[in-house]
């Protein structure tokens, strides 16, 4: 580890330089997420949308134990680059498959998008937590988030804007053409680049996290499953995350079918890059304002009530008065907070707890959690493929189940980690 300029605390170095590294990141992301959607509607339709979503979770949860595998052998720094460099690998692969005109990359270009971007990103937060303590990651866990979303918001940007107008072909050697979905895969491969330079300048800087002395690696497994059993919080929060993203998924397919009769064809990249570009600036307001405000000053536990309230709210609107404009105001409010306080104050949860939960049950728990709610969410698509009334009622119970695992998740916050290994960088011994 090197030594840190003068004046730099460890912490704002840590949060300065994950931070960047996620505004590459996400700026890349935005580039494949949009993109990606178009393509595979093209290719097989947007009935089957719901298919791919399943399908996601289980594609993860293999790459999850690789990850796992990696983690093991060459530790947190080392697996950071290499799964970096193994997702920009995939993309620019699917890349020249679908120039080619294989069809089914169209469908691996979606599962690697689902995959590699929470396998990153978690790593990301397993670092933070790692290096934060909890008093000083109430006031910069917003503004890391902060950081990531201004590369969302320049992705959103370029997507929105060079969508159809004429550019250099960004992949290949060629002459002038409209600048398509297939394109804007050339941002995502590029912007991995600087984000794991980054990264590794962190790393550098800051110092790589170690388990604790004393813990038996081989027990555990490569992600750590067991550790859910011995934290009943970890149940809690894996609930949580079930439950939201089932929402996620309901809010984005009824977005997608929406914008999709709203604006057919490849019209719909450029409207979709809009509304993610003022996502992301919705996101950055709460990330800068509202979040370190509410995570310094407000119990976590009222924080973790009122948000699947407000959804519900939201929610509640678009089902009794369905329409494309109530579909974009449910989900920019669902990810304006899931990329902010939701964010922020769930991350705040980990810091007391051993490494292998930070860094291997954390993955399976937020990874694969995510794109297991979206999956599982996804089946009454499957058979009620009409039915906007349906999805949004299965975004209503989704809601109501993650408010119902706020009463518990506050309880054994509240009691804390039933563990005598506590990490040296946790500052507050009592959880508020």
């Amino acid at each position: 580890m090197k030594t840190l300029p003068p004046g730099l605390p460890r912490s704002l170095a840590a949060a300065i330089g994950i931070g960047l590294s996620a505004a590459f990141l996400l700026c890349g992301y935005e580039g494949v997420r949009s993109s990606s959607n178009t393509l595979f509607k093209e290719a097989y339709g947007k009935e089957s949308l719901p298919l791919i979503m399943t399908a996601s979770p289980f594609v993860l949860l293999a790459l999850l134990y690789g990850y796992g595998v990696l983690l093991s052998k060459f530790g947190p720094r080392r697996t950071l680059f290499i799964t970096t460099v193994l997702s920009g690998f995939g993309v620019e692969l699917c890349y020249y498959l679908i120039l080619d005109g294989h069809k089914p990359a169209t469908a691996a270009l979606y599962l690697i998008r689902e995959a590699y971007i929470v396998i990153l990103i978690e790593q990301y937060w397993s670092f933070i937590n790692s290096t934060l303590g909890l008093s000083t990651a109430k006031k910069l866990n917003g503004p890391i988030c902060a950081l990531g979303s201004c590369g969302g918001i320049l992705g959103g940007y370029l997507v929105g804007t060079y969508s159809g107008m004429p550019a250099l072909n960004a992949m290949t050697i060629g002459g002038y053409g409209p600048f398509e979905p297939l394109d804007t895969l050339a941002l995502c491969v590029v912007s991995l680049i600087p984000a794991m330079l980054l990264g590794e300048v962190t790393y550098e800087l800051c110092g790589e996290p170690q388990p604790e002395a004393g813990t038996v690696r081989a027990r555990h497994g490569p992600l750590a499953l067991g550790e859910l059993k011995r934290f009943p919080l970890l149940l809690c929060i894996f609930g949580i995350i079930l439950c939201t993203q089932a929402v996620a998924a309901m809010l984005d397919l009824t977005l997608q079918n929406q914008l999709s009769a709203a604006y057919p064809g490849k019209a719909q990249n450029k409207v979709s890059g809009n509304i993610y570009m003022w996502l992301n600036v919705a996101a950055l307001v709460s990330q800068v304002v509202i979040t370190p405000l509410l995570c310094s000053l407000v119990r976590l536990s009222w924080i973790h009530f009122a948000l699947p309230v407000l959804n519900l709210a939201a929610i509640a609107l678009l089902l009794l008065h369905p329409s494309f404009e109530n579909a974009v105001a449910a989900h920019v409010l669902f990810k304006t907070f899931d990329y902010s306080l939701f964010k922020s104050a769930k991350e705040l949860l980990y810091i007391p707890f051993p490494f292998d939960v930070r860094y291997r049950a954390k993955e399976f728990i937020d990874a694969f959690g995510y794109r297991m709610g979206k999956g599982v969410a996804t089946i009454p698509f499957i058979f009620w493929p009409g039915s906007l009334f349906v999805w949004v009622g299965v975004a209503l119970g989704s809601a109501a189940g993650w408010l119902s695992l706020v009463i518990p998740l506050a309880r054994f916050w509240k009691r804390g980690p039933e563990s005598t290994s506590m990490p040296a960088q946790t500052e507050a011994s009592t959880p508020q």
